[in-house]
């Protein structure tokens, strides 16, 4: 047993870090029991890794780092898990986006809203998460990754194994359909 692996005290985890692990797998994953699975996980491979713990960093960020793994381990196995949809199933929202001449069409205008305000707005937070879990599986993987976990491109191809040019579409496709599904339900 190191020195660093005597340090930990797996019997306070859950005290000390089980609501901060649960917050942070929430914000990813947006689903109550796949957090609650995610962290349960995490002190589970805590406590068969202690011996690789170093202790050159806080118990707390080791598990913060333990954690974000299983959170991509949760993405790749969605992503695997559902069978990719073919073009024919995908609507091309391009084409309810933008007119023949690849201009914008007509959205509703709310720029009365300052930019600051509508970021601030729970209701805004709310639409924009509804939208992200109605995205095909493999786009809310990708776009998760990339915009709320900020993973570099590269990083993202090799953990869902995705080629960049298919990441590319991946996250155009999804950004797409979250402007299509925020404007339709933000007029409602």
């Amino acid at each position: 047993m190191s020195k660093a692996d005597s340090n930990l005290d797996p019997s306070n985890w859950t005290a000390e870090y089980g609501d901060y692990l649960f917050s942070i797998a929430m914000s990813r994953l947006r689903n109550r029991d796949a957090s609650e699975e995610v962290v349960q996980e995490t002190f589970l491979a805590a406590i068969k890794a202690k011996a690789q713990y170093t202790g050159k960093g806080s118990e707390k960020s080791w598990l913060i780092s333990i954690l974000k793994n299983k959170i991509v381990d949760v993405f790749r196995k969605r992503s695997r898990q559902r069978e990719e949809q073919t073009e024919a199933d995908q609507t091309d929202l391009s084409e309810t986006l933008f007119d023949r001449s690849g201009h914008w069409k007509l959205i509703a205008d709310h720029s009365n809203i300052s930019p600051d305000k509508q970021l601030q707005n729970e209701e805004f937070w709310k639409l924009l998460s509804e939208c992200i879990e109605s995205l095909p599986i493999k786009q809310q993987s990708v776009f998760s990754l990339r915009e709320l976990q900020e993973k570099s491109s590269q990083d993202i191809c090799s953990q869902l194994e995705l080629t960049p040019s298919n990441l590319w579409v991946i996250l155009h496709r999804a950004r797409l359909q979250l402007a299509n599904c925020l404007n339709q339900k933000w007029q409602t």
